[in-house]
């Protein structure tokens, strides 16, 4: 199955660290390698890589890392990267046909997640939530909170929930209708993030979840985050 990455944004808060957020450095590895390399363990046969900002040294890194993986990686540049993520959704998904994985160019994850979304029926989306709410990798405050209903479907999600029981991770499996749902939200007079097309599937009753258990995941958002996730691939490499 394809993997689509989004990966066009400026990473404001790792700029002192690094030009490029994808690019990055991890354990001496960039972020969006990593990221590559676990999807491809749980399953992902393929990625397509959605870039932005640093394109052209995102798009030449990614140009050897296929050889040297050998895995089918493509690239599509999103026209405007300062928009929200919602349109390099849409710049990724109209390369693919079919359901596709969703990540981010910055969310590490244990690859058992990949197969937990790989195990789910087809629905409109289906996204791996992390219940453990106080959890040492995760940055409440910065987090996307989900509130996921006794059925498992998504009530509600967003940064600023007050009330919710599980945190987005960032890994989704979906299907033609999350791109379809985030063009209705930007017609809409939404400003096309990918929470508000997961919203609008939810409010249809078409956004389920599947529940990561002990797998491990983090958002590196920060230099903090950074050094957890240095001490996060340390302890995978053990």
């Amino acid at each position: 199955m394809n993997c689509l990455i989004l990966a066009a944004g400026l990473g404001t808060r790792l700029r002192g660290v690094s030009e490029s957020k994808p690019l990055t450095p991890v354990g001496g590895v960039p972020l969006i390698e990593h990221v590559i390399r676990r999807a491809a363990a749980g399953g992902a046969t393929r990625a397509l890589v959605v870039t932005g900002h640093e394109a052209e040294r995102v798009e030449a890194f990614l140009a050897e890392l296929q050889f040297r993986l050998a895995l089918p990686i493509g690239w599509e540049r999103v026209d405007d990267w300062t928009r929200p993520n919602g349109f390099s959704v849409l710049t990724g998904a109209a390369a693919l046909h079919g359901d596709y994985l969703l990540t981010m160019s910055d969310h590490l994850f244990d690859p058992r997640i990949v197969g937990l979304l790989l195990g789910q029926p087809a629905r409109g989306v289906t996204l791996a939530v992390d219940r453990n709410l106080s959890g040492p990798l995760l940055d409440v405050d910065d987090a996307t909170k989900v509130e996921v209903a006794k059925d498992g479907r998504i009530s509600r999600i967003g940064k600023a929930l007050a009330s919710y029981n599980a945190i987005d991770t960032g890994v989704f499996r979906a299907t033609p209708a999350l791109a379809e749902a985030i063009r209705a939200s930007i017609v809409a007079g939404g400003s096309g993030s990918l929470s508000e097309g997961v919203q609008r599937l939810a409010d249809d009753g078409l956004a389920a979840t599947v529940d990561i258990g002990p797998a491990r995941w983090i958002d590196v958002d920060s230099p903090a985050m950074l050094e957890l996730a240095e001490a996060m691939v340390r302890g995978d490499a053990a």
